[in-house]
């Protein structure tokens, strides 16, 4: 029973790290779809967000195989359990590319503005806590978890910063408006995609130590952290 049991928690890594690679992908080309004006691109980060969907499905279809047949305890409870969780995190984060891709299409066919540079920095910091969450996953190290949840704040001031940006050019330049709440529209959705990832970061120090971190207050002392189960 052990030997299945292990292949099947194997199994189950890999199909939540392969889902993680392919969001990955997705959130860097939509991104690179925006920049450069590449409705192609744009196209096929929508088109290829149904594969991300199908292993969804399959991964929480896997995950509930496990809790039926193998009632697990303790820390392997907790595995699956963060990985149904970690699985609905990362299908948002497809449909938040799928939309940011979208949104680069349609203004990839307007005039092009000077606004759209301004993502970079947001868009490098969302990239590297996704980077970050997984490889938190992947190595169970709850201090990268922690460096994710560290910068959240930071993409939340960064859009802030965007939204400020956006509503003075929309006050200079209204002909624009629809452009320029598209590009909100971007800001938005990175900001949710980091949130997501901070979702999955919470997820890794549950999974390593059995603390649920969310909804905690800002008082919170890290160094009071359970050692791992």
């Amino acid at each position: 029973m052990l030997h299945y049991w292990q292949r099947e928690i194997e199994n189950l890594k890999k199909l939540i790290l392969s889902l993680g690679a392919i969001v990955e992908e997705q959130i860097q080309r939509s991104m690179l779809s925006l920049e450069r004006r590449d409705t192609e691109l744009a196209d096929e980060v929508v088109a290829r967000d149904r594969e991300v969907d199908s292993l969804e499905i399959l991964i929480e279809e896997e995950c509930l195989k496990i809790l039926a047949l193998y009632q697990p305890v303790a820390k392997e409870l907790r595995f699956v359990i963060a990985v149904l969780k970690m699985n609905n995190d990362l299908e948002r984060m497809g449909d938040l590319a799928a939309n940011i891709a979208k949104r680069a299409r349609y203004l990839s066919k307007k005039e092009k503005l000077d606004l759209i540079t301004d993502f970079r920095g947001a868009s490098e910091k969302v990239q590297i806590m996704v980077k970050k969450s997984l490889d938190a996953l992947v190595n169970t190290d709850v201090a990268l978890a922690r460096e994710v949840l560290a910068a959240d704040d930071e993409v939340d001031d960064l859009t802030k910063q965007m939204l400020k940006r956006t509503m003075n050019a929309i006050e200079k330049d209204p002909k624009h408006t629809k452009e320029y709440f598209s590009i909100r529209s971007i800001s938005k959705n990175l900001e949710r995609i980091a949130d997501s990832a901070t979702n999955i970061a919470e997820d890794v120090v549950y999974l390593c130590s059995g603390e649920i971190i969310r909804h905690q207050s800002e008082d919170f002392n890290p160094e009071d952290t359970p050692e791992k189960a």
